[in-house]
Formats: C-alpha cells, sequence, structure tokens
C-alpha cells in the first residue's frame, strides 16, 4: 500500500516534468547566426558550415542548463517547425547533440537553403523559438569555374 502511494504521488510529477520540456523560455536578446557560409555565397560541394550563438550557451542534447541548448540545421526545409513538438531528426533535419558549432557539409548541385534552429535538453524549439535567418546558398561546378581565372601573362 505504501508502495502504491509513492508511485500515484510520482507520476503527476513526471508528468509535469514532461510539459515543461516543451516550449522553454529563451532570452528575448538571444541570437542565432551562420558564421559561413554567407547568404547568396556560391561554393564547391563540401564546405564547413559554422554556427553562431550570442547570449545564450551551447550544450550536449539531454543536459538541462539555463539559457543553453545544442544546434539544429534545417537544410531546404520551407515549413517552420512546431514549437509543440520535438525537431524532427532526418535527412533535412541535422541534429548537433554533442555541442557542435561546426559540420562540413557535401550537398548536391543547386540552389540550397540553410536555417538553424536551437533546441533545448529534448529537442524542443524555446519559446520564443531561436532561430537564424534563412540563407541561400548555390552550390556546384558553375560557383568553381566562376572563382576560376588566369592572370595574363
Amino acid at each position: 500500500m505504501r508502495i502504491v502511494g509513492m508511485v500515484v504521488l510520482v507520476a503527476p510529477l513526471l508528468l509535469t516534468e514532461m510539459a515543461h520540456g516543451q516550449g522553454k523560455s529563451a532570452p528575448n536578446d538571444a541570437k542565432l547566426y551562420f558564421i559561413s557560409p554567407m547568404d547568396g555565397q556560391k561554393i564547391k560541394s563540401g564546405f564547413w558550415a559554422r554556427f553562431g550563438l550570442r547570449n545564450m550557451g551551447v550544450t550536449h542534447a539531454g543536459d538541462d542548463y539555463a539559457n543553453s541548448g545544442h544546434h539544429h540545421l534545417l537544410v531546404d526545409v520551407d515549413e517552420p517547425v512546431d514549437p509543440k513538438e520535438p525537431i524532427p531528426q532526418d535527412k533535412s533535419h541535422l541534429h548537433f547533440g554533442a555541442g557542435q558549432t561546426e559540420t562540413y557539409l557535401e550537398l548536391p548541385p543547386g540552389r540550397h537553403t540553410l536555417q538553424l534552429v536551437l533546441g533545448d535538453a529534448k529537442h524542443y524549439p524555446f519559446d520564443p523559438p531561436v532561430v537564424s535567418d534563412k540563407i541561400t546558398i548555390r552550390v556546384g561546378e558553375e560557383a568553381i569555374k566562376r572563382r576560376r581565372w588566369r592572370r595574363p601573362h
């Protein structure tokens, strides 16, 4: 009887904790941005994407520190993330749960959009969402050919 009483008391606490994992607040002056590449940049197929964050900290997924989270990179995603759902994990929603602030990307030739979203310990977006501006890059042979030029002899 005593164990059952403890379970009854613990279960509501677990449900309350799960509800607070969503929509964690973020400072209003938090800023998420790309260090590189730059919006409109034409680049070769392999490149480094570097992430910047101001007024918050970067930590591992699962670490529930105040004013901190981890990066998620959205590649060619048109729809915004749902603030009531964890950020998906697939080929278009890349997770950096080890606290990484950069990654080497190889994208197929063509036009691509990139956007960063900061997620909390459980991969939920913050409230208000901490997202970068969406940038557009062009990847491929055309970008490489335009950079090549020859110095006159």
